[in-house]
């Protein structure tokens, strides 16, 4: 797997042109794989791209593999970024989710990964599943400030069909889960990190004073970023590119010496509805003159249009050019952006 990475990233040399401000190691658990395996990959990047300095390297990692002897490996590497997945602090949660770690593990494993000098950490939580109380979810919310990492993320949970999740509750040996209960932990999670200093600067996503994560900040602002390994996208402004998720085809067809990826072209309309759905996450929101530069005054009026039935909620707040979301709208984020997009015309 290691070897068919490495040859897609040099089939894809001609793929960027400046300087690579970021990479990204994750979906899934890149920390499993060895420093050697590892290294070899950023050697092939090294290799193909040109990549800055000051770039912002992150790999995702479960508690569980930042022992002692994985930092050791992990300092070796220009690795200077993690993205922790914690979820919760509480044992009978993580079990509830299936977690491999413990909660003394995951608050463990950040004070380890600081003393080792990676102080550049994000962690993940998850709120609105049945078992967590606001009161949990508030000691949850306390013990990430407490720990002193400068980025949070936090997702409510969803269920996706043909889960166990999804069987479970279907069947009723599972509670199902309250979009009242999750709106309402959303608010506690954004007072209280707003109140200790952090930035809400993504729905998801919280952050002291620049620390904004480079990687995802540049997605939400639409700038091209490459897709590497199965189940990767890419986006180059005009197109999105998949590669297929079955390991044993990704690997076969770069054996081939073939690119496993299929090019979706994006219509206008495609590209608009992208642009509003990333921006109006985001605090810096939703630019009228780049709508207006980039894809047309019909498009521009057609947006203004349907502003109009949000304001008027007081859901959207207008300064000048930009339109951002209501401390209520946040709680409508997909809503609104969904109300926002132009469907062709069949």
């Amino acid at each position: 797997m290691v070897e068919a990475i490495c040859k897609e990233i040099k089939m894809k040399k001609d793929r960027i042109t400046g300087q690579v401000g970021s990479i990204y190691l994750g979906g899934g658990t890149p920390s499993i794989l060895s420093e050697t395996a590892l290294q070899k990959i950023f050697d092939a990047i090294n290799h193909t791209f040109s990549v800055d300095a000051n770039a912002e390297i992150t790999i995702e990692t479960n508690p569980d593999d930042l022992t002692p002897q994985k930092l050791k490996e992990l300092k070796q590497l220009p690795v200077n970024r993690f993205s922790v997945g914690i979820q919760s602090f509480y044992d009978e949660d993580l079990i509830w989710m299936n977690r491999a770690h413990q909660a003394k593990e995951a608050e463990d494993c950040i004070k380890r990964s600081q003393d080792a000098g990676f102080e550049n950490l994000t962690l993940d939580l998850i709120y609105g599943y049945p078992l967590l109380t606001d009161q949990k979810w508030l000691s949850n919310i306390q013990k990430a400030i407490e720990l002193e990492v400068p980025h949070i993320s936090a997702y409510a949970l969803t269920v996706e069909p043909r889960t166990a999740l999804a069987h479970a509750i279907k069947n009723k040996k599972q509670s199902p889960v309250s979009d009242n209960q999750s709106a309402a932990q959303f608010v506690i999670l954004m007072e209280k990190l707003v109140e200790a200093g952090f930035e809400h600067y993504e729905i998801s996503n919280f952050a002291k004073p620049n620390h904004y994560a480079i990687h995802n900040t540049n997605y939400w602002k639409g700038i091209d970023y490459l897709g590497i390994g199965p189940s990767a996208h890419g986006f180059n402004g005009q197109n999105r590119y998949m590669n297929p998720a079955n390991n044993a085809l990704y690997m076969e067809t770069l054996a081939k010496n073939k690119l496993p990826e299929m090019v979706e072209e994006l219509s206008l309309n495609d590209r608009f509805n992208e642009y509003v759905m990333t921006s109006l996450r985001t605090m810096w929101g939703t630019d009228l003159q780049k709508i207006n530069a980039d894809f047309g005054k019909d498009f521009l009026e057609e947006t203004q249009y349907n502003l109009k039935n949000f304001e008027d909620k007081d859901w959207l707040v207008t300064d000048g050019d930009k339109i951002r979301l209501s401390q209520n709208g946040k709680l409508f984020a997909d809503h609104i952006a969904s109300e926002l997009f132009i469907v062709d015309n069949d």
